[in-house]
């Protein structure tokens, strides 16, 4: 029962995280975004799903890549990444 509050906690901090990551003060490089994209949607849909893009969609194919490589994470850690992720572009 003592879990619950700490699950909430990590949900509103993944929130903040995600409202924060809009407004870094400087535009991530592209490494960084698709991690950052890699780990909101492994928190928020588990794990990649479907056929990975082809063709000329560099960018789709990019972040099904990104993504890919979190399987197995679990939505928690994936969050917690994130979370690290945007604290990191906001000191940086």
């Amino acid at each position: 029962m003592a879990a619950a509050p700490k699950k909430d906690d990590l949900k509103a901090r993944f929130e903040a995280a995600t409202a924060a990551a809009k407004k870094t003060k400087k535009k991530p490089d592209n490494a960084t975004l698709l991690k950052l994209y890699a780990c909101y949607k492994q928190s928020t849909e588990g794990d990649v799903a479907g056929d990975r893009p082809g063709g000329f969609d560099f960018v789709g194919g990019a972040k099904y890549d990104a993504w890919a490589k979190l399987k197995g994470t679990s939505p928690d850690e994936a969050m917690q990444n994130y979370i690290k992720q945007v604290e990191k572009l906001n000191r940086d």
